[in-house]
């Protein structure tokens, strides 16, 4: 098939780049066009308006979204969608809600076009080691594609899959995301308490250097999370300023629907609401209240 990627951001222009270096045919859109013909260079054959789509690429034609959730990838692909015909095939690889992915499978499938919602997660190092696919729909659609999923993951035989029907893609993916909420956090406040035992001068950068290897806590976060303590021991040019995309509430979301107990995740999303606010209404209610029964002393805005 003839694959269009569209959304040259730094995850899906690191995807065309990989799939070119693997030798497979890539066609490419981005509003910005020095950003197609940087993959041009490389041979991609640059598509520079959505609206000639269908004279632009042969049939049999897939198209792969690579644009944030929400209106950007509601507007592309009802865009886009069109000018396809019965036998193509549409992919999201965004964070979509999968319910919106259910969706948008059975408003294609009408036309006879396969959807596919693919979870896909690897950052910017996607590119280098491969990218972790979770791709929900029909198996013959996924099937067409296996060439470019191969080359796409880290390994022809692992790290991508088809984990189910549609919306099953993105639903594995919130809730990985979910996870990585929870993961996250606990290697911040690990890494605090070493950090504030001040006594012991501890190196935290060598901590998690020998965690890294044998231990039960080594993971790819970990390795990133020496990563940035080596080249800023103090971590003095970043702000605990931390966003959430999304994944981390429709996961929970779910699990209350689900019934399903999730401490951990929830406790993870609250601290980057927590991570958020230059002053906490609540904890000035806390000291107000002690205050008020104990008669215990608040400090004042002024400093006093």
């Amino acid at each position: 098939m003839n694959l269009l990627m569209m959304g040259m951001g730094k995850m899906g222009a690191n995807m065309a780049t990989r799939l070119r270096r693997a030798g497979l045919p890539v066609f490419v859109f981005d509003r910005n066009p020095p950003k197609i013909a940087s993959l041009e260079a490389l041979g991609a054959t640059g598509v520079p308006d959505l609206s000639r789509l269908g004279s632009a690429m042969p049939a049999p034609r897939a198209v792969w979204s690579m644009l944030p959730a929400g209106l950007a990838t509601e507007t592309v692909l009802a865009t886009v969608a069109p000018q396809l015909a019965a036998g193509d095939v549409l992919i999201d690889g965004g964070n979509s809600n999968y319910r919106d992915s259910q969706r948008r499978a059975r408003t294609f499938a009408e036309k006879g076009i396969a959807f596919l919602d693919a979870g896909v997660s690897g950052g910017i190092w996607g590119l280098a080691e491969g990218y972790s696919l979770m791709i929900g729909g029909e198996q013959a659609a996924v099937e067409r594609l296996r060439p470019y999923f191969e080359a796409l993951a880290p390994a022809a035989d692992r790290g991508w899959g088809r984990v189910g029907p549609s919306g099953a893609g993105h639903f594995v993916k919130m809730v990985h995301n979910g996870i990585e909420y929870g993961m996250m956090q606990a290697y911040g406040e690990g890494f605090e308490i070493l950090q504030k035992k001040t006594d012991l001068q501890l190196d935290l950068a060598q901590i998690g250097e020998i965690w890294r290897f044998g231990s039960v806590v080594r993971s790819w976060l970990l390795d990133l999370a020496v990563r940035a303590l080596e080249s800023d021991p103090d971590l003095s040019e970043v702000k605990g300023w931390v966003a959430d995309s999304g994944e981390g509430r429709w996961t929970l979301q779910e699990a209350i629907e689900l019934d399903v107990p999730t401490p951990v995740l929830s406790m993870a999303l609250m601290m980057r609401f927590v991570s958020r606010q230059e002053e906490s209404f609540s904890a000035k209610l806390l000291a107000a209240l002690r205050n008020q029964f104990g008669g215990h002393a608040v400090k004042k805005e002024s400093g006093q």
